[in-house]
Parts: structure tokens; C-alpha cells; sequence
């Protein structure tokens, strides 16, 4: 079945890309993106008060639809010179980590030039063929926080305009109850035509223009963010009703000055919409479309799952100073909302591992206050031991569960280091060896990276291994919040060994998952491979307290067919989109040809869908004369770390 292109899609026209053959005839530019923020950056001028620039963005739009939590974005900035020459003209983006562009084109004199993905390799090979022409390179990308920022340019002649038109897409995750969409508008002058606006409805997208439509309701639905701060909260216009909501973003110029940061250049600030749908059943939703289907299960009627918790605390000395004291500031905070009927663990290590009981402790407010005393008087000395740290912080866990009479409890170890090991056992491949076996796959381990000197791609995969995650802590002044926040999404388990099941399917994404935790959603997509599967069946296993639940969930063929509320576009693309980033993640963990066919499968999906991945780039057609340039997806790194050149 060929891949639903956005052309199908009403909001999104995307032109036919241009033959292969045609890139010869100008020169070239390599893309290499990802999504859901954009920005488009030009020389700050304003019509008002001509520069000598003579650059002016007269229109910029961005238009994000949501259907059932995918969101597919597009960005379009139209930029006149009004100079009596040639100009340079940017246009800049900044969209989420986790997001894939899937088109990006410039039109100019009536000519569009649209991108075409390609596998890197190949990608790389034009792109040395231009520099060994003697045609300049220049790259310009960097890492933030949530954000991955691109600049490209383009000549546009004396009195001549170009529009550019970028598409990016991305699954909202669902944190803390509530399912997050952010707009970064930063035009970089005041533009007398701007619009964002947002649609979301269950089972569609979301827009600035925002539109968002949701088949099982929304809940709630708020907005926030600089944009909507002072003055301008008076520009935002919400409509919400039953199962869609719009968000209508369109400052004058004058308004356009006004926010936090804004100015003589106009604009520069996020617009954050919040949402949660209705949860009418609880074993979750199931939707089927054009042999694709999708299983969006976050159940209501579970009651929490008891706790053991060991936290394993660096106090190194690379430690010192602001860290240990956010460290401090966090742990205390957590402590404040462990729940009694929780166990919990308190280990610091340098060069020597620190215990502050030999055994798990019951959450009593005694032993909390006891815990807060202990936490107070941490301080950074020493070398760095992970390997011995966790080895012991499972060994506590072990003797703690062994002894237990029931298993209705969830276990899990949350690791937080700001180095590379430097005491004990060094080799990283042994000590995840040794992590690994130690788990045994009876405890989920979460690691923490504060700062930019550990390794982070070690702790992600010692993590990964052991059914975690990694998560980067952002040295600034919110990094007590960011650990307090990394906590509250674990604090609660509900469901553990969770198993989704589906008959007549194939190709289906995750569907064993060690813990589900409140205010989160677990997502199952695939494809319906039996014809004559009239309606799709679903069972989900999983315990509860130590005791099996299972829950059981149909949709017709028929019914959904005729839903409005279900796209033929989103539920392959989503498939596909949460396919990739899951065997992108997968093949950090395997080796030689295992590693290989799963990296050779993400990427034939990548390049099958208009993905640009970490293993692919998107060449674009320029007009003869341009630069070529190289912008390709960054690793996960310091903020404004550049890189240049060939790294693709």
C-alpha cells in the first residue's frame, strides 16, 4: 500500500517532488530536520522604517492540525526584497527533538524547488561533489533543551519574493495527564500578515492556526507561554467544543512589540497548548483505517501500585558547587511526596559507595525526616563509581523483594551522574554487562545525565537495557524542577508487565511494556494484514497489585470508515513516524548484522515515508549560483553546540 502523502490531506498541499534528474541543473542543499516548533528568521527590518536590508516578511503563517494526538505542522513565510539588488534572504526553524520534517521547498518566479530525502550516503556524495566544484559550505544547527534549530538561505533578486514552506510531524506524549504543543514564532521583525492558529480534535491535528479534534473529547484544554503573557492574551482566540478546539493566534503590528523579549523585530516567544481528552472507556481507544490501526490505552479505574525506590546520588567532586546543591534542593522535594505504604533507599557515591540504611525503609514521616537530615549534609569529594553504585542499589532492591510475601509492588532504580566513570570498573561495556545481569529484567532502571560532561549515549543504553529511559538534567536554574519533574512522571505505577495483543496484524509497534505509570499512555499502531477482518480485536494483560487484569477492546471496519473523526493520512503515518523513532532506539542496543537489518528497515521506512531521520538528509534544488549547505539532524548535546561541514 503506498504511504498516504500530505497532499491527501486537505491543509496540506505539497507539490509533486521534482524528478532526480532535475536536481542537476542548479546547485544543491542538503536537509537533514526534525519537528513541531518553527521559526523563520530573516534580517530584522520593518516596512515602517526601511533598513538598508530591504528585507521584508509580509506573511508568515503557521497551521498545526492534531488528530488523535499526531500533529502535523506547516510553516509558511513569504519574504519580499524590496531592495535595488540582490539580497540574501534566511529562513530559520526550530521544532522539537523527536519531530521528522517531511517537506520543505522555496518558490521563487514561479518555479517551486522542492526537497527530496534521501539515504545520508548518498546525500553526502552530492554534497561533496559540490564543495569539490569549489562551491562553499556553511551548517548551521545546535541542540537545546526541547529544541533542534536549522538556518538555510536563499538569493532572491532585486524586487523579487520567495516563499518557504516547511512540514513537520510528531506524536504529542502523553506527561503528568496532559499532552503538550509547542509554537516557537520568531519572525525576527514585525510582519504585517501573521497568523498561527491551532485545530485539535480526537483523532486529528493541532494548529497556530491550531485546530486539534479528539474522537474521545477533550477534557481540557489551556494555553500558555510568552505569547499569551500581558497584552497579547488578549489576541489569543480559544473555541472549544465537545470533540474539537481552535486556537487563533493573529497579532497586529503594534501587538507584535508587546510580549516579553518583543521589540523593534517583532515577535519572539512560544505558544504552549495544553490538552487532555475524555477517557470514556477505560480499556482505551482503538481505531482502524485503511488497513492501518492504532491503540491508544491510558485505563482509569487502576488503583495504585505501591513502590520501591533506590536513589543512586553522584557526589563527586565534578559534583560541586550549584549541582549538588539543586541535587539537595530536588531530593528534598521528593521526599516531601513519597507515600507512606512507598519503600525507599538513599545511596551517595564518589570513589566509595554510602548507604544511608543497609535495607529499604518504610515512607513513615519519621524515616522521611531522618532521610531529609542525611540529604542536607551530601557533599561533593571524590572520584566516580557508577558500576559499584547500582550494584549496590540492586542488591538492596533484591534482598528487599526476596523478603517480601507478595509481589504487589513495582521496583525501580533511578541513577543521577554528571561523569564518566572514574573508580572501580571503568569499561562501559562491562559495567551495562554487569548492570544487566544484576537486573535480570526484575527492576526498571532510570538514568539521569546532569550536565554535559557525562556520556550520555552510556547511560541511555544502560538505561534502555534494564526497560528505563535516559533523561539529559539541564544545568540551569530550573534543575531542581527538571529532576522533580522526571520523578513525578515514575511516582505513580499502576500497571506493570503490560501485554498488548492483536489477531490479523502485522509489522506492530512496542507491545510489552515493564510499567504504566498515571498520567501517561501507552500507543500500539500496526498493520491489519487479514482482509476479511471485519472488526479488529484487542487484549491487554497486565497486573495490578500482583494480580492479573485483562482488558478487552473491538472496533468495526465499517464504524470507523465512516467516523469523521479518523483520517485515511494520520494512522499510517503515525505508524510509521512511531515505528522509526522505536527502531531508532532499538538499534542502540544491538550489534553486527542485527544492528544492521534494523537500521537498513528504519531507514527504507524513512525514505518510503519523506522522513528526515538521523539516517537520511533531504537534498533540495537551489537556483544556479547559490550555496550549497549541509543541515543535518544534531546529536543530543550541549545548546548551541554548532557543527559544519560534511558531518552529516
Amino acid at each position: 500500500v503506498p504511504p498516504p502523502t500530505l497532499g491527501s490531506c486537505p491543509l496540506f498541499k505539497r507539490p509533486s517532488f521534482l524528478p532526480v534528474a532535475h536536481l542537476q541543473s542548479g546547485t544543491m542543499l542538503l536537509l537533514a530536520l526534525s519537528l513541531l516548533l518553527a521559526a523563520v528568521s530573516s534580517v530584522p527590518v520593518q516596512k515602517e522604517e526601511q533598513k538598508d536590508h530591504g528585507i521584508d516578511i509580509y506573511s508568515f503563517h503557521i497551521k498545526s492540525e492534531v488528530r488523535s494526538r499526531y500533529a502535523m505542522t506547516v510553516i509558511t513565510s513569504r519574504v519580499a526584497n524590496l531592495a535595488n539588488e540582490s539580497r540574501e534572504v534566511n529562513f530559520h526553524v526550530e521544532m522539537p527533538k523527536h519531530a521528522f520534517i517531511s517537506n520543505f521547498s522555496m518558490t521563487m518566479d514561479g518555479q517551486t524547488y522542492n526537497g527530496v530525502v534521501k539515504k545520508k550516503a548518498e546525500a553526502q556524495q552530492q554534497y561533496d561533489k559540490a564543495v569539490s566544484r569549489g562551491q562553499s559550505a556553511g551548517l548551521v544547527s545546535s541542540v537545546g533543551r526541547t529544541l533542534e534549530e536549522f538556518t538555510t538561505s536563499v538569493t532572491v533578486a532585486a524586487h523579487k519574493k520567495v516563499t518557504f514552506e516547511l512540514t513537520y510531524e510528531q506524536l504529542l506524549k502523553r506527561r503528568l495527564g496532559q499532552y503538550e504543543l509547542l509554537i516557537k514564532a520568531k519572525p525576527t521583525q514585525v510582519v504585517k500578515d501573521f497568523k498561527a492558529s491551532v485545530l485539535f480534535v480526537p483523532g486529528m491535528y493541532v494548529l497556530i492556526d491550531v485546530h486539534i479534534r479528539e474522537r474521545q473529547g477533550i477534557r481540557f484544554l489551556d494555553t500558555r507561554g510568552e505569547l499569551v503573557s500581558t497584552e497579547l492574551s488578549k489576541v489569543v482566540n480559544t473555541t472549544l467544543s465537545e470533540k474539537e478546539a481552535r486556537v487563533l493566534f493573529a497579532p497586529t503590528r503594534q501587538q507584535q512589540r508587546q510580549c516579553p523579549g518583543c521589540g523593534a523585530d517583532g515577535l519572539s516567544g512560544d505558544l504552549l497548548i495544553v490538552y487532555d481528552v475524555n477517557r470514556p472507556k477505560t480499556k482505551g481507544d482503538l481505531q482502524i483505517s485503511q488497513g492501518y490501526f492504532v491503540h491508544y490505552f491510558a485505563p482509569t479505574d487502576v488503583n495504585r501500585t505501591s513502590k520501591n525506590v533506590v536513589f543512586i546520588i553522584d557526589q563527586s567532586g565534578s559534583m560541586h558547587g550549584r549541582k549538588i546543591e539543586q541535587t539537595r534542593e530536588a531530593l528534598l522535594k521528593i521526599l516531601d511526596d513519597v507515600p507512606e505504604d512507598d519503600h525507599f533507599a538513599l545511596i551517595t557515591f564518589d570513589s566509595t559507595v554510602r548507604s544511608w540504611k543497609p535495607q529499604l525503609v518504610r515512607a513513615t514521616p519519621d524515616n522521611l525526616e531522618a532521610a531529609r537530615s542525611f540529604v542536607r549534609k551530601i557533599q561533593d569529594l571524590g572520584a566516580t563509581d557508577i558500576n559499584a553504585a547500582v550494584l549496590e542499589g540492586v542488591r538492596m532492591l533484591k534482598v528487599f523483594t526476596d523478603g517480601q510475601k507478595t509481589n504487589k509492588t513495582a521496583s525501580i532504580l533511578i541513577l543521577l551522574t554528571d561523569g564518566d566513570p572514574t573508580s572501580g570498573v571503568t569499561n562501559l561495556d562491562t559495567i551495562r554487562a554487569n548492570v544487566k545481569e544484576a537486573i535480570g529484567r526484575k527492576y526498571t532502571l532510570y538514568c539521569l545525565g546532569f550536565g554535559f560532561d557525562v556520556n550520555y549515549e552510556f547511560l541511555e543504553k544502560m538505561a534502555l537495557q534494564n526497560d528505563g529511559v535516559g533523561r539529559r538534567i539541564y544545568p540551569d536554574s530550573d534543575a531542581a524542577l527538571q529532576l522533580q519533574g522526571f520523578y513525578e512522571e515514575v511516582a505513580t505505577p499502576l500497571l506493570s508487565d503490560v501485554e498488548m495483543n492483536y489477531a490479523g496484524v502485522s509489522d506492530v509497534t512496542q507491545t510489552t511494556f515493564s510499567q504504566y505509570y498515571n498520567g501517561s499512555e501507552i500507543v500500539v499502531a500496526g498493520h491489519v494484514t487479514d482482509n476479511e477482518l471485519e472488526t479488529l480485536r484487542a487484549v491487554v494483560k497486565g497486573y495490578s497489585e500482583g494480580n492479573e487484569v485483562k482488558y478487552e477492546d473491538a472496533s468495526s471496519k465499517n464504524d470507523d470508515a465512516t467516523d469523521a473523526y479518523i483520517s485515511d493520512v494520520y494512522i499510517q503515518r503515525l505508524w510509521a513516524y512511531l515505528t522509526v523513532q522505536q527502531l531508532l532506539e532499538k538499534e542502540v542496543l544491538l550489534s553486527g548484522s542485527d544492528k544492521e537489518a534494523i537500521r537498513e528497515r528504519a531507514l527504507n521506512l524513512s525514505l518510503k515515508y519523506s522522513f528526515v531521520t538521523p539516517l537520511t538528509s533531504m537534498v533540495v534544488t537551489k537556483p544556479e549560483g547559490d550555496k550549497s549547505q549541509v543541515l543535518h539532524k544534531p546529536k543530543e548535546g550541549k545548546p548551541g553546540s554548532k557543527g559544519e561541514g560534511d558531518g552529516m
